[in-house]
């Protein structure tokens, strides 16, 4: 067993010792809490030429990384809080996405951009947000976000060989999470949705954490008899539309949960190509879950009502499955997100 936070460190380390053109630079990332501890022990093992400190300018240090990768080094650039990728936006937008097609192939980005996505300790405002859906919309950016500690250590070596910049989407809630892992290196192809659990009587998509607190609501849901289909995309761009269509076509019922706003959002985008794909004729009650409507709160009896839980998870699809039936909402002492039940304080 491994924790996701593990993961991501052994992931680096072992690409780092096999390819000399990979290098890990970034806030704080030789800082000795490094970064939540995904960066432990790369600065003794690989030395301050490869693992390094930058200034707090996050579109120069980007420019710095983008030029690095035309010039033949994989850097993996830290950002530690998605939040913080807007200041770069210029940089990852038009740059490192646009180069490969403006240059007619003949040059490749081939970066990894890490980012923390969602609530932690009340951060409030500009600190958990999940933007991952605007770069979603821009061609030429893959965008991953695994929820377990395997995906995560495979997700972060194929972004590492990728040629493509890669935004690496990680929830801050999933870092102590953990999962068996292969000692050895592997790589979890992009593309590929996973079906974590099979159910016939609704399909549940869920991105990044949120895949955690679907499991829970599926266990709710199965206690009263309802059979969910739970899908991890994984990978966001590009998107495992096959597997998700045919499990909605399947069940005739699909819920989105995001790690983020609906308007314009991943699930948004989930939603239009599932109908797009089966057609009017399928049939298919659709619906999406995630922030709500307002700017991310910081207390915690307004955080309660703004991210989906596992009983709003369940609620929900019951729902859906139950139309005709009395509205059902589970204990409320289950609607804790899984952080909270093993909390063990702020730091």
């Amino acid at each position: 067993m491994l924790r996701y936070v593990d993961a991501l460190s052994e992931a680096v380390a072992q690409e780092m010792a096999l390819d000399p053109r990979v290098f890990v630079f970034g806030l704080d990332v030789d800082d000795h809490k490094a970064i939540q501890g995904s960066t432990a022990g790369l600065l003794d093992r690989f030395g301050p030429e490869r693992v390094f400190n930058t200034p707090l300018s996050e579109d120069a240090m980007t420019g710095v990384a983008i030029g690095a990768a035309m010039a033949g080094m994989r850097p993996i650039h830290v950002h530690i809080r998605m939040d913080f990728l807007m200041l770069c936006m210029n940089q990852l937008i038009n740059v490192a996405a646009k180069a490969h097609y403006m240059w007619g192939k003949q040059v490749t980005v081939p970066m990894v951009v890490r980012s923390m996505i969602g609530k932690s300790w009340g951060q409030g405002a500009q600190h958990s947000q999940g933007l991952h859906a605007m770069f979603m919309h821009v061609p030429g950016l893959k965008v991953v976000a695994p929820s377990n500690a395997y995906d995560a250590k495979g997700c972060m070596i194929a972004a590492i060989r990728d040629n493509n910049p890669v935004i690496f989407v990680e929830h801050r809630l999933l870092y102590p999470t953990d999962s068996p892992v292969p000692e050895a290196p592997y790589a979890v192809p992009f593309g590929q949705a996973r079906i974590c659990t099979h159910g016939d009587d609704i399909t549940i998509v869920a991105i990044s954490n949120m895949v955690v607190e679907a499991l829970r609501a599926e266990q709710l849901l199965r206690e009263i008899g309802i059979k969910a289909e739970i899908i991890d995309p994984i990978s966001l761009v590009p998107l495992d539309m096959d597997t998700i269509v045919a499990s909605a076509r399947r069940t005739k019922r699909l819920l989105v949960i995001d790690n983020a706003w609906t308007m314009c959002g991943a699930s948004a985008e989930i939603v239009a190509a599932v109908a797009e794909r089966a057609g009017p004729g399928a049939g298919i009650e659709m619906r999406r879950m995630g922030f709500a409507p307002t700017t991310c709160p910081t207390t915690p009896a307004l955080e309660a009502h703004f991210y989906p839980n596992p009983s709003t998870i369940a609620a929900t699809a019951y729902a859906m499955v139950r139309a005709d039936g009395k509205a059902w909402v589970p204990d409320a002492e289950r609607a804790k997100l899984a952080y909270q039940v093993q909390f063990r304080g702020p730091f």
